[in-house]
């Protein structure tokens, strides 16, 4: 019986270009065995939901240290929503107020984790809570 590995894609969304958290996250998922997409720099929400959906993926993992995440989450999930693809795990990470926080959660973002969250926290998170598709 062969196990499914999780797709999962990693995304630097908006005009923030600190990209060195978001590598760290997309290699020590795929050194737990994750399947990683990273999108790399500056991405729209509008490509990073065409790259969800060309890759076939479990899960999508927001980096935004922008300060835009009460925009660029609701317009990702609006637009997940209008491709039929609402089914799909959104969670986050970066520098968000916790005052912000259930108020994304709110809207369907599933966690966000914030400085000082470890990698095997994430890993352990995205093990519980994301399934693979048949």
């Amino acid at each position: 019986m062969s196990q499914l590995k999780l797709r999962i894609l990693i995304a630097k969304a908006g005009l923030d270009g600190h990209d060195r958290g978001a590598k760290i996250i997309t290699r020590a998922l795929r050194d737990a065995g994750f399947e990683v997409i990273y999108t790399g720099l500056h991405r729209t929400p509008e490509e990073i939901v065409e790259a969800a959906l060309q890759e076939d993926v479990d899960a999508i993992g927001i980096s935004l240290l922008s300060g835009a995440h009460n925009f660029l989450f609701p317009e990702i999930i609006k637009i997940l929503k209008e491709k039929g693809l609402e089914e799909l795990v959104i969670f986050g990470g970066g520098i968000i107020p916790d005052q912000d926080i259930e108020g994304l959660k709110e809207i369907g973002v599933k966690e966000i984790f914030g400085p000082g969250t470890t990698t095997v926290e994430m890993i352990d998170w995205i093990n519980d809570n994301v399934n693979p598709k048949e």
